[in-house]
């Protein structure tokens, strides 16, 4: 009797959450000039005015962010798409550009993105969902981590041969499914490796070749994070984290271990899935902005020890996955070409939405601001790929997106 009496406030808990984002969804539908997906945005990275997509609809989506159309689908994988990279398609000379995939289906797919073909498929890469990839661009070093709680490392010396990748290495230290990958390449030939888990617990690699391998050497591992880490990024000595413990904390990696402070973090009202701290783009602006539940905040980061709050933005209906800097490049009157930062979300209610960054940084709730008179049409089923989750499936993302 008590079982069916909680199951009953658990289903009443849940149709009054999915009529608060009904109601929200009709509230809140112009805004940020949504492109609604045929799918969930898995990943996402932007590329001039085109944003890369990874689907839970199986495929992995080129689109144009003025028009939100479909530019090219990338069809293969048997399940959902959760994680995309890039590589030189000839390291040597930057030439042509690599798309690399992976997906439930535990491979990694290398695609031409000029000759829009498939160039190999590397199956069996984990034996587990595959979560996250990392490209070392000068080291021609591949990083994957999944469920199985290993890092796995990739030849990428040779991306155009059409051949499987060869694994240089493995990493099974984790005690949980590695959720997060960052990195920063030496200029002695080695990495330091940073990953993260869904217990909340970082380590640090130290990667050397070895002959024809890879060898990683646990330097040290931090614990500051009660839970899960959501997204992690390295950059001028910090490391960026956002976790399910409701923080984003800022830790100081590149000082002794006698010498660290206790990371900076700033706390939020739920837990926090995406971060993009604008000192480590090429803005290089002292600004943070975070995505916690379906909201953005905005902090000046100017003094780094006391964070301050600009702005708070009911941005979704359903929870942002990822939080990305858009160049937008316009063409003007008289031929010269005008490029403004504008900030792209993406979010589990299956669209992309769009703002201006400069409202964003106003200590104020910024209006909608359109890029387009009108909102982007829906993708069709076909340009998804034909791909549908099952019932079972929708739960099973849903478990493994929200799981400690």
């Amino acid at each position: 009797m008590a079982n069916e009496s909680s199951n009953f406030l658990v289903s009443e808990a849940q149709l009054n959450l999915d009529e608060a984002r009904r109601q929200k969804s009709e509230r809140i539908k112009s805004l940020g000039s949504p492109i609604q997906l045929a799918g969930k945005a898995l990943d996402i990275q932007v590329h001039g005015n085109h944003a890369w997509i990874a689907e839970n609809t199986a495929v992995a989506r080129k689109l144009d962010l003025e028009s939100g159309k479909t530019v090219q689908l990338y069809k293969g994988h048997t399940g959902p798409v959760t994680a995309l990279a890039f590589v030189d398609a000839n390291p040597n000379f930057g030439s042509g550009t690599i798309l690399i995939t992976t997906s439930w289906d535990r491979s990694i797919r290398l695609w031409n993105t000029d000759a829009k073909e498939l160039l190999s498929t590397t199956t069996d890469a984990h034996t587990d969902f595959i979560k996250r990839l990392f490209v070392m661009p000068s080291l021609n070093l591949l990083v994957s981590s999944g469920s199985d709680k290993t890092i796995r490392l990739w030849d990428l010396s040779t991306p155009l041969q059409r051949e499987p990748l060869k694994c240089v290495g493995s990493i099974s230290s984790h005690t949980r499914p590695v959720e997060c990958l960052s990195a920063i390449e030496h200029s002695d030939g080695s990495a330091s490796l940073f990953s993260a888990d869904t217990m909340g617990i970082i380590k640090v690699w130290l990667l050397r070749k070895d002959g024809e391998s890879w060898r990683g050497t646990l330097q040290t591992e931090f614990r500051h994070h009660r839970t899960r880490v959501n997204e992690m990024l390295y950059g001028s000595g910090d490391l960026w984290t956002a976790s399910a413990d409701d923080t984003v904390q800022v830790l100081t990696t590149n000082v002794p271990d006698s010498l660290r402070k206790v990371p900076l973090s700033i706390e939020h009202p739920e837990p926090v899935r995406a971060i993009l701290p604008l000192n480590l783009t090429d803005l290089r602006e002292p600004y943070l902005i975070t995505g916690a539940g379906d909201t953005i905040r905005v902090y000046d980061m100017s003094s780094a020890d006391e964070p301050v709050l600009l702005n708070v933005l009911d941005a979704h209906w359903h929870d942002i996955t990822a939080i990305r800097l858009w160049r937008r490049a316009t063409i003007k009157n008289d031929g010269s070409a005008r490029i403004e930062p504008w900030i792209i979300t993406t979010s589990l209610d299956a669209t992309i939405r769009k703002w201006r960054l400069s409202e964003l940084l106003t200590p104020s709730l910024p209006r909608s601001q359109p890029v387009d008179d009108e909102i982007s049409a829906p993708i069709s089923q076909d340009e998804a790929g034909g791909f549908e989750l099952t019932e079972d499936e929708e739960r099973e993302l849903a478990n493994l997106m929200d799981s400690d």
